[in-house]
């Protein structure tokens, strides 16, 4: 006889961590959601996982035939081998019409006979967890709320002497507002799905109740693949405290450890702020060339660009991003904005860092990760804990943001230079009849760093940087004015 944990897992790595650790044995639990939102494919999860540790499990439907099932677990490449599935359907009966009108109710009949034909399984195979699918059928044949939360405390007395862990699904179609079962019940997971205007569903869960135990609340992203579901809880950057050595980054580019004070610091966030076309994409590649040179690996997240074309840009310019995915140095992911959840990229960004060990980190551009969120009015305290994650990680973090305009006022989509440790900032700007680019650093929390505007160009080699501007004043504005000397302003446009 193997001996049972007072947990009982769920099989849904994302879901049991944020139970810490699964369902309570013993209690009964509610699954709600609509239709569509993943009760069946879940609970399916949960019963299997319980086969697979050697217990005795039982799925009762009343909604969906076994062949259904059968059929919904083979699209997954499951097997219900080891669960025992009781189609609960109606007594013939009750469905001839000649018998329907009588003294009493045919629901009256219907609700009787349900429960016992229940009771009468569960002594058949006394499992060790349950799935009762669903609800709202019970619910329907009860007919008053009263008789209903009768049944449902009948039920919940039954499986509690039992010991067995029961999940009861409901799928929401009748009284939205009804929360009988959730005073009852020990613990309660509401799943949602949101239909966004453009792009793919999304969904999420949210723990409502869980008694005696302490889970981890909030809105947390899931999506079903072919395989089950599967769960990204929401990051929490206070559970990960690393002590992270914060060392000093040099870049091979002198000018450019000047004016960023001798470099980056190890596990601090760079934001790169300029309009469309001044190479920000191009300035986080050099950082993540040095990483590679050091040795270290790097991970970069593309939003804006197609990969194929970046790696020819890059090449274009020096930089062999494709030598780097071969050597395992660099994880290149593009990222579509219309199918991606907030917690999904969170879970990618971790897995970079802690399966595949990458210290230096490009998101590329905080536009479209701002695209692929349009109903979250969150992604400020979303990146303030990504960004926190990073860092107590040792991870070197370099987000860009283009801004609308050319010259001139500059906007952001979104404003998070307060949560950056380091603002660069990229500007064109005219002289001398032609559209030249400035780079000036704006901000550093972990020391000094240049407080001049420096020209650069970008080359076959990557960027140049050129000596601070010291005969111009405005040129963050886009139009400067001339207050150094001509002959030597002239020199300096030359070289």
């Amino acid at each position: 006889m193997h001996k049972k944990l007072k947990i009982a897992a769920t099989g849904i790595d994302g879901l049991d961590e944020i139970l810490v650790g699964g369902l309570s044995r013993g209690r009964v639990f509610l699954l709600e959601g609509s239709p569509g939102t993943g009760k069946t494919t879940i609970a399916t999860q949960f019963l299997m996982a319980g086969a697979a540790a050697g217990e005795k499990t039982l799925y009762i439907t009343l909604s969906e035939t076994e062949q259904e099932l059968r059929d919904s677990a083979e699209s997954h490449g499951w097997s219900l081998d080891g669960i025992e599935v009781y189609e609960l359907v109606p007594p013939e009966n009750l469905l001839d019409e000649q018998q329907q009108q009588s003294l009493l109710y045919s629901s009256d009949l219907e609700l009787g006979e349900t429960t016992k034909r229940i009771f009468e399984t569960f002594e058949r195979v006394s499992p060790d967890r349950v799935v009762l699918d669903s609800l709202s059928e019970i619910r329907l044949l009860a007919q008053s709320s009263l008789r209903y939360r009768r049944q449902i405390l009948a039920l919940k007395h039954y499986f509690a002497t039992q010991n067995a862990t029961v999940l009861m699904l409901d799928d929401m179609t009748t009284e939205l507002n009804d929360k009988t079962v959730h005073s009852v019940a020990h613990g309660v997971v509401a799943l949602e799905e949101l239909a966004r205007d453009y792009g793919a569903e999304r969904r999420r869960l949210r723990v409502v109740k869980y008694r005696g135990r302490r889970f981890r609340g909030g809105y947390h992203d899931f999506t079903i693949e072919t395989g089950g579901v599967k769960v990204y809880p929401r990051l929490v950057s206070a559970d990960y405290r690393n002590p992270v050595s914060r060392d000093n980054l040099a870049t091979e580019s002198l000018p450019l450890n000047a004016l960023l004070g001798g470099g980056v610091e190890r596990g601090s966030s760079v934001l790169i702020l300029g309009p469309s076309g001044t190479g920000k994409s191009l300035l986080a590649l050099t950082f993540v060339l040095g990483a590679v040179r050091r040795g270290e690996r790097a991970a970069m997240f593309v939003f804006d660009e197609e990969k194929g074309l970046l790696i020819k840009r890059a090449w274009g310019l020096g930089i062999d991003l494709q030598a780097m995915v071969d050597a395992d140095q660099l994880v290149l992911q593009q990222v579509d904005a219309a199918e991606l959840t907030p917690g999904e990229f969170s879970d990618k960004v971790r897995d970079c860092v802690e399966g595949h060990g990458a210290l230096t980190v490009v998101i590329d551009s905080l536009n479209g990760f701002q695209a692929a969120m349009p109903e979250e009015n969150a992604l400020i305290l979303h990146m303030h804990e990504l960004l926190q994650y990073l860092n107590r990680q040792g991870a070197t973090t370099f987000l860009t943001v283009a801004q609308h305009g050319l010259v001139g006022d500059m906007q952001s989509p979104v404003d998070v230079t307060y949560l950056a440790d380091t603002v660069v900032l990229l500007r064109y700007f005219e002289a001398l009849g032609r559209v030249r680019r400035a780079m000036s650093v704006v901000k550093k929390r972990t020391g000094p760093h240049e407080d001049t505007i420096r020209e650069y160009v970008i080359g076959g080699s990557g960027i140049t940087l050129g000596e601070p501007l010291t005969d111009f004043q405005g040129v963050l504005r886009g139009v400067p004015l001339l207050v150094g000397s001509g002959s030597d302003l002239l020199e300096k446009a030359g070289r």
